[in-house]
């Protein structure tokens, strides 16, 4: 009779119960299914379904899968239960990677931002640097122009020097990069051009999270290369069990944001500029086109339980609106681990490998009176033909450049191929310690191939005369090669243990050892036939006295012993100390080695408490880090060969060069209100670099150094400011989210105690030769504005500027003045809003930059009314064409080209949907999303320049320059749209 109960029983209340587990893209493989206070469960299948035998009437089910909430749902007697999981933006959150490790967010005790891939935009970015555009509070990003694949520069809280580098140390998997550029710039011909983006080798879609480090506490345990903080990039792994495949493919739209307005044919002639009879030309149709790019991904990915896979494949193609111009990238990814021993020990494999090819043209950043492509096509004459009735190119001077001829004749393709592979292996010793090991290799090959035929004549430019004939010849080619091969090599011993429920120790100890070489070579050859047409492949066929070849190499060797602790007291109080001694052989053989300290303390006052204030913890930190972005071998003498055999002292040593370092002190806040719906962080922080790097020039005569030699000179940057962030989760119901997010960083600094007044800045064009427009000296912001003072125009039409005593003259007794007007915003902000309903999302991220000012070379080499008089003219705009300037008023670098750069932009806006139900089941895809974006929708602006967010080099003498523009390639605005799809 038991039996017959028992069975009958079962019978009655146990039944299988089936269903599929989504999420908000659809169907969820690999999710956890599991009756609750048992063992029994399951796992979803392929297309999410699952099954799960002799489940009781009024069992609670639990569904759990990475990354999403955990739901339990009660049976209630139902056969079927279906359910999706939403996103867990707390658990995303919890976790920040930061330097050799990983931490809670809320036991950090330094200032650590993190995105993860939720965050990044729908369209593939160039480069992830452009992902934390406006995403993190005191991170400020400016792509130095339009171009494609453009250099950009990154700054985390501001400068910390003046002369060595600014930009952040990178690490992508553990591996630091060596920070230096990947492709050769240098010489185009009319100028020099900038270096492109060292990181655009990276797939957006491979990358997982990116971590800011901001303060001492978090970027001391990378020592002498942690003054401008760290970036750290964590590539994506396998999540699931169930194999998934995934694919995603763009195709975007773009042209020319912005305008410069110079006069069109009708408007040169009513301006009384000389009628050449056309009406055909238009500046933009000679030079620009509509942008197109496309992109595609695929890729694959499989977990076992001692294994994890993902295999990745991408490829992108970008023609820039300028013509002859573009970026065509392939890439390729593989993750690899594998657990030994029952998980005592793993080994991860990653491999990044992408291959480059740039197009560019004639936009080189130093262009003198003759200009570069984008300078000839706004002077041309509107009213002057491109083209000769015999259908040659319309010929005015040497000096007068026809830009379509110019565009025709002009070449420029650099090749590079970039390869970052590491390997991982962690030994877990027991359950308190562990040994890492880290061997990484980044490696690269770059070739830039240019040419500019000999059918075009520029005066001074690709022309030499042949000694046998004494005939001058025109045409230049060049081959630049550039190769880099690093290692590194770690060694990590970590010690975390719970010595009781008050106390925990986390302990690291380490050995690195860097190894960067660089080499590469250029030929040039010169004087061509004018029946030649390839140079590139025949660059010995020009004249044979004007053939040059060089070549180089380099090697950088660093070695460093850290240690770093974590102490954790009573689950309120947490101390974090790092120690790290690096020696550099870019050193001076008397400093090779230094230390560089940092103590963190947080304390939580308030925790997962309900109400108003949920959480509220306070931090501080202070310490030492260092800055090795300065040339090697400069610490030492370097003797080069001529041609003819002699030499030639470069450098002079000097044994006692040491690190420029930099003490940070840093306070902040991190809070939760309103039942965690805001949260946000507010922190203050203050840098002092001091020992800048500088060359002091050779002396002029003897007794003295016949060479530069490099030191460190007295005197300290002051970089301090503010950092606001802050994250509301307006709605969250089960068909309606709605967040919103904001950061502020507020920025100043000053140079102090230093003895130079060092001119940088550099201004290029008609009649500014060694003219510059910034300078750096005690008591100013870094690369203050240095001009005369414009004050308008006397009644003979002649610039009117000030005197040392502030009364008005002419240029001849003008005195140039040190402005309260510097370059470096002081405030950056950014702020991204996103909004769900059902299967419909949208997203929308501005930002913008304010307090600095930008100045307008193009318009002072460029637009003046010198410029329009003569034949056949020089187009100019019309608000300078009808001003009362004269033509024989000099265009001075003055105040009159110094403009405000306060910009606002709308960086994104993206709107999609997220197909469900049978629409993808007949299909047999997990999710399917198709959306569209737009990029740089529109920007408010008072700069009248093309673009406010600009950053040509105008370096002079290895100073760097900021806030400078000139003639360079326009920013573009475009609409994308998309489709991501998973199987």
């Amino acid at each position: 009779m038991v039996f017959l109960t028992v069975l009958c029983t079962s019978l009655t209340y146990s039944q299988d119960v089936s269903g599929t587990v989504s999420d908000s893209s659809g169907p969820l493989p690999g999710a956890s299914v599991l009756v609750k206070g048992t063992t029994n469960g399951a796992q979803t299948d392929f297309d999410g379904k699952f099954t799960i035998k002799n489940v009781g009437s009024n069992a609670v089910l639990v569904f759990s899968y990475i990354g999403l909430k955990t739901e339990e749902l009660n049976v209630a007697g139902k056969s079927t239960v279906n359910v999706v999981l939403k996103e867990d933006s707390a658990e995303l959150k919890e976790v920040v990677v930061i330097g050799y490790g990983s931490v809670r967010k809320k036991d950090a005790t330094g200032a650590v931002d993190q995105i993860s891939a939720k965050d990044f935009d729908n369209v593939s970015s160039p480069s992830p640097a452009q992902l934390l555009r406006g995403k993190v509070a005191g991170v400020q990003v400016t792509q130095s122009s339009g171009e494609p694949g453009a250099g950009v520069a990154i700054r985390v809280r501001g400068n910390s020097s003046i002369r060595s580098g600014n930009s952040p140390l990178i690490v992508i998997d553990g591996v630091p990069l060596d920070g230096g550029n990947v492709s050769g710039g240098g010489d185009d011909l009319l100028g020099t051009s900038s270096s492109k983006n060292p990181l655009n080798f990276v797939n957006q879609n491979d990358i997982e999270s990116i971590s800011v480090l901001k303060d001492a506490s978090s970027t001391a345990i990378y020592g002498s290369r942690g003054s401008n903080g760290v970036i750290v990039i964590t590539t994506k792994k396998g999540k699931s069990n169930v194999p998934q495949l995934s694919y995603s493919s763009s195709v975007q739209f773009s042209k020319m944001s912005g305008k410069l307005d110079v006069m069109d044919a009708n408007q040169f002639v009513a301006a009384g500029g000389i009628d050449k009879g056309s009406r055909t030309y238009d500046w933009e149709d000679a030079v620009l086109r509509n942008g197109f790019s496309t992109n595609h991904d695929l890729s694959f990915a499989k977990t076992t339980e001692n294994s994890n896979t993902r295999i990745s494949l991408g490829a992108s193609s970008t023609d820039g609106i300028v013509k002859n111009t573009g970026l065509d990238k392939y890439n390729a990814t593989v993750y690899n681990s594998n657990d030994y021993f029952n998980g005592a020990l793993k080994i991860e494999q990653r491999v990044i490998y992408a291959s480059l090819k740039d197009e560019a043209t004639l936009l080189s950043n130093n262009a003198g009176a003759v200009g570069n492509l984008m300078g000839a096509a706004l002077y041309w004459n509107p009213t002057l033909p491109i083209y000769a009735p015999d259908g040659s190119y319309t010929f005015v001077g040497n000096d007068y450049l026809n830009p379509v001829q110019l565009l025709d004749a002009y070449k420029d393709y650099t090749n590079t191929n970039k390869l970052l592979a590491s390997i991982n292996t962690t030994w877990k010793i027991n359950s308190k310690l562990k040994y890492q090991f880290l061997f990484g290799v980044e490696s690269s090959n770059s070739s830039r191939k240019s040419q500019l035929l000999p059918t075009i004549q520029i005066t001074n430019v690709a022309q030499a005369t042949d000694p046998l004939t004494s005939v001058t010849k025109f045409g230049q080619a060049s081959i630049s090669n550039l190769n880099k091969f690093n290692r590194t090599f770690e060694h990590t011993l970590n010690y975390n243990n719970d010595f009781s429920d008050n106390f925990n120790l986390d302990a690291l100890v380490g050995y690195s050892y860097y190894d960067y070489t660089v080499d590469g070579s250029t030929a040039i050859g010169k004087g061509y036939s004018p029946l030649q047409t390839n140079l590139i492949d025949n660059i010995e066929g020009g004249i044979r006295s004007e053939f040059r070849v060089n070549s180089f190499r380099n090697r950088v060797e660093l070695q460093s012993y850290f240690g770093r602790v974590n102490a954790t007291l009573y689950k309120k109080l947490i101390v974090t100390a790092t120690l790290r001694s690096d020696g550099s052989t870019k050193l001076g053989k008397n400093n090779k080695y230094d230390y560089f300290p940092s103590a963190g303390i947080a304390y939580k006052f308030i925790e997962d408490k309900e109400g108003l204030l949920n959480s509220l913890k306070l931090r501080g930190s202070y310490g030492i880090t260092g800055n090795q972005e300065f040339a090697p071998n400069s610490a030492i003498a370097r003797v080069s060969y001529a041609l003819d055999g002699s030499q030639g002292e470069q450098i002079n040593a000097n044994e006692n060069l040491r690190w420029e370092t930099t003490k940070s002190y840093s306070v902040g806040a991190d809070f939760e209100l309103f039942n965690n719906k805001l949260t946000g962080s507010v922190d203050y922080f203050q840098r002092d670099t001091k020992d800048l790097i500088f060359p002091v020039p050779a002396a002029s005569s003897q007794p003295g150094p016949p060479a530069p030699r490099f030191v460190n000179l007295a005197g300290n940057l002051i970089n301090k400011g503010v950092e606001v962030s802050l994250n509301y989760n307006v709605i969250n119901t089960e068909d309606l989210t709605w967040d919103i997010s904001g950061n502020a960083s507020f920025l100043s600094n000053e140079v102090k105690n230093f003895p130079g007044f060092i001119a940088t800045g550099a201004l290029n064009g008609q009649g500014l030769s060694g003219a510059y427009a910034q300078v750096v000296t005690t008591n100013y912001p870094a690369y203050t504005y240095y001009l005369y003072e414009w004050r308008g125009y006397d009644a003979d039409g002649m610039s009117i500027y000030a005197d040392a005593a502030g009364n008005d003259t002419g240029l001849g007794t003008a005195a140039k003045k040190l402005l309260d007007k510097q370059p470096l915003p002081k405030i950056n902000v950014g702020f991204t809003t996103s909004l769900a309903y059902k299967g419909f999302d949208t997203s929308a991220s501005f930002y913008g930059a304010f307090g600095h000012y930008i100045y307008n070379n193009t318009t002072n080499a460029n637009f003046a009314k010198s410029a329009f008089s003569g034949d056949p003219g020089k187009n100019i705009t019309l608000e300078v064409a009808t001003s009362p300037q004269s033509t024989a008023d000099v265009s001075a670098p003055s105040t009159r080209y110094l403009e405000k750069g306060d910009f606002f932009r709308m960086g994104n806006l993206t709107l999609g949907y997220t197909f469900k139900g049978d629409v993808i089941e007949r299909f047999k895809m997990k999710s399917a999303r198709f959306y569209v974006n737009a990029s740089n929708l529109f920007i408010i602006t008072s700069y009248s320049g093309s673009d406010p967010e600009v950053d040509t080099d105008k370096s002079l003498n290895g100073v760097p320059s900021a806030g400078m523009e000139y003639l360079s390639y326009p920013r573009e605005k475009s609409i994308a749209v998309g489709l991501n799809v998973s199987f």
